[in-house]
């Protein structure tokens, strides 16, 4: 079955995430300092990396072996598993085909 080409090319970390910097850099400070808050809500047009940035902090915040510098490892089973949409315990609400 073919991958549709967002799925495959998505970001895997904060690094490959473009035009940023400011978002990434507060996320990976919260991740190295264990500050993160309760909830974040990511809000923008549509292509500006929204749900990669969520699904990256995601890995961060439950990685089992995160990087010195806030990223997720991408090799542990959690990080796979959140990578593969498997993760039980991540649910992911797409509020634009979700309305009402």
């Amino acid at each position: 079955m073919p991958s549709v080409l967002y799925r495959k090319y998505r970001a895997q970390n904060f690094d490959q995430l473009i035009g940023q910097n400011h978002i990434t850099k507060l996320l990976k400070n919260a991740i190295k300092t264990s500050q993160i808050a309760q909830a974040y809500l990511f809000v923008g047009s549509r292509g500006t990396g929204k749900t990669s940035t969520a699904r990256i902090l995601a890995k961060a915040v439950n990685c089992t072996n995160p990087t010195k510098d806030g990223n997720p490892c991408n090799g542990c089973s959690v990080c796979k598993a959140i990578t593969n949409g498997s993760m039980m315990d991540l649910i992911e609400i797409d509020a634009a085909s979700n309305r009402g």
